[in-house]
């Protein structure tokens, strides 16, 4: 046998396109930044080794998309099609976080903003369609600051 026979024997290097079934694309849009946790579902019996590195990474703590790409050594499209079939299966789920769950900034965080951008530009005009400067926040940008 050759070298490059053994060492290809040897070695535990699986193409990527083998690992996706040579699927490009994820069934999801899922941003670099998406965060993950485990879910109620199972990964079905034909995935591919990597759907259960994910899963336990996720059962420790959420992990980002590219988080996981990354601990896994993996392109990160590759990651996404992964993840959307393990989405497919609810065995993961992206949890919606408190940031999302409320009507929106409250008051103060708006105010707290609006008076730092002040301090840092004094001289930045408002602009017309942005609504009438102060209206909103009139006084409450000292009580914050």
């Amino acid at each position: 046998m050759t070298t490059y026979g053994r060492a290809a024997e040897e070695s535990a290097f699986v193409r990527t396109y083998a690992v996706t079934r040579g699927r490009t694309k994820p069934r999801h849009l899922l941003a670099l930044e998406t965060v993950l946790e485990a879910g109620q579902g199972r990964p079905g019996p034909a995935q591919a080794e990597e759907c259960g590195e994910i899963l336990a990474l996720c059962r420790e703590r959420r992990r980002s998309v590219v988080e996981l790409a990354g601990r896994l050594g993996r392109p990160v499209t590759a990651v996404k099609v992964l993840v959307s079939d393990l989405l497919d299966a609810d065995a993961l789920v992206v949890p919606l976080t408190q940031s999302y769950a409320g009507s929106g900034p409250s008051i103060q965080m708006l105010a707290a903003v609006s008076a730092g951008l002040k301090r840092k530009w004094p001289d930045a005009v408002a602009y017309p369609q942005a609504g009438t400067a102060g209206s909103r926040f009139s006084g409450r940008e000292e009580e914050v600051a």
